[in-house]
C-alpha cells in the first residue's frame, strides 16, 4: 500500500544538505508558534459549545472549493460531490469519488494539505485510493464523533490564537458575540467587514442589499445617507472586534468624485440605470471611500484584487457563488490606486494589505508600492498562490525591494478548518528555506534570520492587523 510521505520532519524544506540544516533551525524556532489567522472564511457559528462536524466529506470536501473544482475538471457532477442544494448527495459515494481521483492531486497544494490532515489529525498514513475509500472514510468518521474532535476543541490544539472570519455588514454577529460572552471559550475570533455585494452597483440584488442597509441604519435614501450606514454598520463590526474591512475587486480602479457626481450616480445606482463606464466610476469612488473610513475608524483595508468571480454563469445561477469557477484576470495597480493613495498614501493611520493572484504585479507594482507609502503592506500569496513554490516565487520578487517587514504575515484565506495548522506550517516551512538560503549566501546573518522568522509568525501580522 502507497504511504504518505507528508509528514516527513524535513519536507518542503531546501535539498542542499548545508542549506537545509539552516533551514531545519529556523523552521524548529517557529514550528510550534501560535497560529495567527487575521483573515479567512471560517464561519464563527461554527466554533460554537456542542457544535460538531457532520461527516468527512462535509469536512474535507463540500466547502472546499479548493478540492471541488478540481473534481468538477475530472468529470465529478456538482450533485455527485452535495453541491446541488436540491439534490442531497450520499457522503460515502462523493468520498469514493475523492478517493478513486486521489492521484489527480498529486504535486498540488490542496492534496498536500489534504494528505497533512489525514495523517496529523487521524493517522491517515496511506494514499487514498477506491480500494480503501470505505475503511479510511469510517476511521476518519469514528474520530469526528470523539469529543477531542470537535471545531472548539480543535482550536485549542491547533494553537490558533486569533482567527478572523468573513461577515456580511448586515450580519448581527450573534455568533461572535455568543463566543466573546462565553467564560469556557478563551480564543480570539473577529468578525470582518466584507461590503462588496453593497458597493457594486452591477452586482446582483444591489438595490435590494441597500435598501436593507438603509432600512436597517434609519438613514435616507441618499448618498450621505448610505456613506452613513456603512459607516455605522462598520463601528457595530469594531464594537463585536473587527479589526479590517475586506474587499474583493475584479479591478482596483479608484477614482474622487465631486458630491454632486456621487449623489447622481448614486440615484442611478438605486434606480439600475447605471451604464458600464458609469458602474465602474461609481465602484471606484466606493473603493476610495473605504479608505477614508478606514483614516477614520482605523480598520485595516485588505485589497485582493483580479479574480473574475462565477466565471461560468449558468452554474452560478444553479449552484451559487464560491463553486469552484473564480479564475484570475491581469491587474494593474499603480495607475489604480494613484487617487486613493494620493489622498491616503501618507495617513498614519492607514493600513492598505494589497494582495494578488496576477504574479506579474509583485515586483512590478505591489513591492515599489508598499517601499514608499507607509500605508501599504505586500498581503502572502493567496487562493492559487499559497503553495510552497508560489510562496518562494513571491519572496524572491518583493523582499529585493520591499523586505520582510512591509509584508503582511501569513494568511490562509480558508472556508477547510482543519487545513489551517497545514497551510500555517507550509508557509513556515517555505520562509524558513528562503531564509536559510540567505543565510548560506551571506546576504543575511542567521541570527537576523531568526529574528526575521520569529516576526513572520507573530510581531509583523500584529502590527499589520492592529492586533
Amino acid at each position: 500500500m502507497p504511504t504518505t510521505t507528508v509528514l516527513d520532519p524535513d519536507r518542503l524544506l531546501p535539498v542542499e544538505p548545508r542549506v537545509r540544516d539552516l533551514a531545519r533551525e529556523l523552521y524548529q524556532a517557529v514550528a510550534s508558534e501560535p497560529i495567527i489567522s487575521p483573515h479567512g472564511h471560517v464561519p464563527a457559528a461554527q466554533l460554537l459549545d456542542g457544535v460538531r462536524f457532520a461527516d468527512p466529506t462535509d469536512v474535507f470536501l463540500t466547502h472546499d472549493h479548493y478540492v471541488t473544482r478540481m473534481l468538477i475538471a475530472a468529470g465529478a457532477s456538482f450533485a455527485e460531490l452535495g453541491l446541488d442544494p436540491t439534490r442531497p448527495a450520499d457522503p460515502r459515494a462523493a468520498w469514493q469519488i475523492l478517493a478513486s481521483n486521489w492521484h489527480r492531486f498529486a504535486g498540488t497544494a490542496s492534496g498536500y494539505w489534504l494528505a497533512h490532515e489525514f495523517a496529523s489529525l487521524f493517522d491517515v498514513h496511506e494514499e487514498l485510493d477506491a480500494s480503501n475509500a470505505v475503511r479510511v472514510y469510517d476511521a476518519i468518521d469514528a474520530r469526528l464523533a470523539d469529543p477531542a474532535f470537535t471545531p472548539r476543541s480543535l482550536f485549542r490544539r491547533f494553537g490558533i490564537e486569533v482567527l478572523a472570519t468573513t461577515d456580511d455588514p448586515l450580519d448581527p454577529l450573534d455568533a461572535h458575540a455568543r463566543l466573546a460572552a462565553d467564560p469556557r471559550f478563551d480564543g480570539r475570533v473577529l468578525p470582518t467587514f466584507r461590503p462588496d455585494a453593497y458597493l457594486d452597483p452591477e452586482a446582483d440584488g444591489f438595490a435590494e442589499r441597500v435598501e436593507r442597509l438603509l432600512a436597517t441604519t434609519a438613514r435616507p435614501a441618499s448618498f450621505a445617507g448610505y456613506l452613513g450606514a456603512l459607516e455605522e454598520r462598520r463601528a457595530h463590526f469594531i464594537r463585536h472586534g473587527a479589526v479590517s474591512a475586506d474587499h474583493g475587486v475584479v479591478e482596483p480602479f479608484t477614482v474622487d468624485l465631486d458630491p454632486a457626481e456621487a449623489e447622481r450616480l448614486f440615484g442611478a445606482a438605486v434606480r439600475g440605470a447605471l451604464d458600464p463606464a458609469e458602474a465602474r466610476r461609481f465602484r471606484g469612488h466606493m473603493l476610495l471611500q473605504m479608505a477614508r473610513m478606514s483614516v477614520d475608524d482605523g480598520l485595516v483595508m485588505t485589497l485582493h484584487p483580479g479574480v473574475r468571480r462565477n466565471h461560468h454563469r449558468p452554474t452560478f445561477e444553479r449552484y451559487g457563488a464560491d463553486t469552484g469557477h473564480d479564475i484570475p484576470v491581469r491587474t494593474e495597480l499603480t495607475d489604480n490606486l494613484r487617487p486613493l493613495l494620493e489622498r491616503f498614501g501618507l495617513e498614519p493611520r492607514f493600513h492598505l494589505v494589497l494582495f494578488a493572484v496576477d504574479e506579474t504585479v509583485y515586483s512590478r507594482e505591489i513591492a515599489p508600492l508598499a517601499g514608499f507609502y507607509p500605508s501599504v503592506y505586500v498581503g502572502a500569496p493567496w487562493w492559487f498562490l499559497d503553495a510552497p513554490d508560489a510562496i518562494q516565487r513571491w519572496r524572491s520578487a518583493v523582499t529585493e525591494t520591499a523586505g520582510f517587514y512591509r509584508s503582511s504575515g501569513f494568511i490562509d484565506d480558508t472556508r477547510a478548518f482543519l487545513s489551517i495548522p497545514a497551510r500555517h506550517d507550509t508557509a513556515r516551512r517555505a520562509d524558513a528555506g528562503f531564509l536559510a538560503r540567505l543565510v548560506a549566501e551571506g546576504r543575511v546573518s542567521l541570527p537576523t534570520a531568526h529574528r526575521i522568522a520569529r516576526d513572520l509568525v507573530d510581531a509583523i501580522p500584529r502590527e499589520v492587523f492592529k492586533l
